[in-house]
């Protein structure tokens, strides 16, 4: 764990750091935009399980508003059009997800626990695992959720912290959720920056 956290350490105190604060203030401004901006995120990680984060981006941009109000068919189009992996399936999550919409603005105004919160959207929304609703959280500005995916899962496998592991259950994805959160204790990072300078370790950008 010490040469990993040294490591994390040379990029907290590098270039990068910059980058990694301004992405942050991007993913708090996305709160205060209001719900429609909030659920546009929420559609960015819908398309995301098993899909590049660049194209993702690319087609949330290009949909941009349409994902309030097209209908699935629409949507649909849109998506082939655009290149996207998983057309169909992911156009009928997202209009089920919708019709969640004022539910999501409710609890979120609530300021409902974060994990209850988490928990609520990976039983109500279709196509969001707790790596997906710990993604949305996290680029709506929630610190504390880690989005662990098969790049930090490497990372802490190369770096002998954990070892791999078959599948990703719950229970499994919150043991390595406490690993990281006891890394990012000893650096004093909350998980959203942690997420971002190990993403950058094995990918060398910082999206989102």
């Amino acid at each position: 764990m010490r040469e990993l956290i040294n490591s994390i350490e040379s990029l907290k105190n590098g270039e990068i750091s910059n980058t990694v604060n301004e992405r942050i203030d991007q993913f708090s401004s996305v709160s205060e935009s209001g719900i429609d901006e909030i659920f546009k995120e929420l559609c960015f990680c819908v398309m995301t399980a098993n899909c590049g984060a660049k194209k993702c981006i690319e087609v949330q941009q290009r949909i941009n508003n349409g994902f309030l109000t097209c209908s699935e068919d629409d949507l649909k189009n849109k998506f082939k059009e655009f290149g996207y992996r998983f057309p169909n399936i992911r156009a009928k999550y997202i209009l089920e997800a919708r019709s969640y919409l004022s539910e999501l603005e409710n609890k979120l105004a609530s300021n409902i626990d974060g994990n209850d919160l988490r928990d609520w959207i990976v039983k109500n929304i279709k196509g969001l695992g707790y790596k997906e609703a710990s993604h949305f959280l996290r680029n709506i500005g929630y610190p504390n959720y880690a989005i662990i995916d098969f790049h930090i899962i490497d990372l802490l496998v190369k770096y002998n912290i954990i070892e791999k592991p078959k599948t990703l259950t719950k229970k499994k994805y919150l043991e390595i959720e406490i690993i990281l959160k006891e890394i990012g204790d000893k650096i004093d990072l909350d998980l959203d920056k942690l997420d971002l300078y190990l993403w950058y370790m094995e990918t060398n950008e910082v999206l989102k």
